[in-house]
């Protein structure tokens, strides 16, 4: 997970905890937002026919392995 999904994170309301750590570095909320890409793209390859280049775009942008 990249700092894009930080941001988006801290645009959601998540803070930062009294140690300075944010709840996005937990392992299930970086897996929830690895899901929701994954899910997106599905999403876009399936009703725009979207290539798998393309995917692999949206995978990099998010910092989602593939």
């Amino acid at each position: 997970m990249n700092e894009r999904i930080q941001e988006l994170a801290l645009q959601a309301g998540y803070t930062k905890d009294m140690f300075g750590v944010g709840h996005w570095d937990m392992p299930e909320c970086k897996k929830f937002a690895e899901l929701i890409v994954r899910e997106c793209i599905s999403e876009l390859s399936d009703t725009f026919d979207m290539t798998i280049e393309e995917g692999n775009h949206l995978k990099e942008h998010f910092g989602v392995e593939s």
